[in-house]
């Protein structure tokens, strides 16, 4: 038989990697409405599946005391396990230890289980709760976080990599979340920022509180740089465990179809969801519901850019990504915030083997000078370009407006859409007829004698000749003209018709998108 000290010094090193910084610095973590690294760790996996990679690491790092800070694990609990019987690879930072800081251990922890991840084909999650660079490890600490970056940059497109911020993630910490897939955020603890509330106060003199400048709502509505928000750490997990169901495990694979129990076809209801005037409003979630499949649509930044509307669901339990123009909120046109939102979503299904599904009612880009000087050229190129490089099965249906620019950026029949369906109502042309007349027609109208009949006139002739489906469905730019009671129906179809699709792409580097 062995020595009992042999075993005793190696469950005493493993008590002491799962106490963290300890029972006090635990019992404050709790205090503050924050779960431990463990904790959370135990939440996201399933249940006894965690293995961890590293727990005995240690800082090597002695200046300004830090051999007397040294912890087993180094601050961040690294390893592997499954969410829905499937292998993810996980680190979780330790807030209690040394305050979360990265150095030059914790950081090879975290590049250790992201090689692994890569290797293995599966998906990454970094929860982060960090002061940041360790300072007492100077450069190192920064090196660090190099290596991370650069991981996440070669993991992009190969397995999808998600961020959950569940404290402070401040200053370069900030860009490796940015650089993922998708961004989790706690509502009540959670703070990004790139300088604090202090280093704001001192060069700029502006007096601001860290939620004010680095909270979940900025993030969520004004920035953009969250996709998620949960009020607490278990609702995030839970969030992210739900997100996952709808993704594969990396770009080889599609996402697993679920087993689908059948359901009424409600597309009946969508002329009463959809008004004819074509000026008059509505909610094209309420769309988006009755098409997929019973409560499964998951919106992606629900509160940023709200005038187009992106997320996953399901058709005939298939995952299927949306993007949606909504009438709801600037008539659905198309501006800088939501040209970025849309290409970004439309990349990662495309890396991901997610089917896309256009939901067209757009009025144009948004015009205006503040468009303009804010870039709308260039950030609308962004989606001209995510479309096009797509090579997943693309279907996109005109339910009313799809005009000038717009309607070709939202996945028009030129943009090598699979399938292009409209409804009777919809209007596919340069710009509305109120513009299009006062053009045309000018002379017409500012010689009659009754300018406001001519005019009138002149709109109503403009929109028998020009606004309706059946001059773009005789050229082929649209495939089917539909009877909203067939919408569910006909999609189901054309992703089954699309399953199998296949596209070569020439041997290139890489293509230059317009960032």
């Amino acid at each position: 038989m062995w020595d009992k000290k042999l075993i005793e010094k190696l469950d005493e090193k493993i008590e002491l990697s799962k106490l963290g910084g300890g029972e006090q610095r635990i019992a404050k973590q709790h205090e503050s409405g924050k779960l431990t690294a463990r904790e959370r760790i135990e939440l996201l996996l399933d249940k006894d599946s965690f293995v961890e990679v590293g727990g005995l690491v240690e800082a090597r790092m002695t200046d300004f005391g830090l051999d007397k800070k040294k912890i087993v694990g180094d601050g961040v609990v690294t390893g592997y396990g499954k969410i829905h019987g499937k292998t993810v690879f996980v680190a979780s930072q330790d807030f209690t230890v040394i305050g979360g800081t990265l150095g030059e251990c914790h950081s090879a922890k975290i590049c250790k289980v992201m090689d692994m991840a890569y290797d293995m084909r599966a998906p990454f999650i970094n929860i982060n709760d960090s002061g940041g660079a360790r300072i007492e490890e100077g450069i190192v600490s920064l090196n660090g976080y190099s290596g991370i970056f650069y991981r996440n940059t070669k993991m992009s497109g190969v397995v999808p990599q998600i961020s959950v911020i569940l404290g402070p993630c401040a200053g370069g910490a900030c860009y490796s979340p940015a650089i993922t897939d998708f961004i989790f955020m706690s509502q009540n603890n959670a703070k990004m920022f790139i300088t604090g509330p202090g280093v704001v106060k001192a060069v700029t003199g502006l007096n601001i509180t860290a939620e004010e400048l680095g909270g979940a709502a900025v993030h969520e509505s004004n920035s953009g740089v969250v996709h998620f928000t949960y009020p607490t750490d278990e609702e995030c997990l839970l969030g992210v465990r739900n997100l996952l169901t709808y993704l594969p495990s990396n770009y080889e694979e599609r996402p697993e179809r679920m087993v689908y129990a059948a359901q009424a076809d409600n597309s009946d209801s969508l002329q009463n969801i959809v008004p004819d005037n074509q000026s008059k409003p509505y909610n094209v979630k309420n769309v988006i519901d009755v098409v997929v499949d019973n409560g499964s649509f998951l919106e992606v930044q629900p509160f940023f850019a709200k005038n187009i509307v992106v997320g996953f669901s399901r058709i005939n339990g298939e995952t299927v990504g949306i993007v949606a123009n909504q009438p709801n909120h600037l008539g659905g046109a198309m501006d800088c915030n939501s040209s970025d939102k849309a290409a970004r979503f439309i990349r990662f299904c495309d890396c991901f083997n997610i089917p896309l599904i256009s939901l067209v009612d757009v009025t144009g880009f948004f015009p205006g000078k503040d468009q303009e000087y804010a870039g709308i050229i260039r950030h609308g190129a962004k989606m001209l370009y995510a479309y096009s490089e797509a090579t997943v099965p693309k279907i996109s249906l005109v339910i009313r407006k799809a005009y000038g620019g717009a309607y070709i950026a939202m996945n028009s029949k030129g943009m090598a859409a699979d399938a292009v369906f409209a409804w009777p109502i919809a209007q596919l042309a340069v710009m509305g007829s109120e513009g299009a007349v006062d053009i045309i027609y000018k002379k017409q109208i500012t010689s009659a004698q009754d300018q406001k009949a001519e005019r009138a006139k002149c709109i109503e002739q403009y929109n028998e000749w020009f606004m309706n489906p059946y001059i773009a469905a005789s050229h082929g730019f649209i495939d089917e003209v539909i009877h909203p009671e067939d919408t569910r129906k006909r999609l189901i179809s054309a992703l089954e018709m699309l399953r199998n699709k296949r596209v070569n792409k020439i041997d290139k580097k890489h293509g230059n998108i317009p960032l």
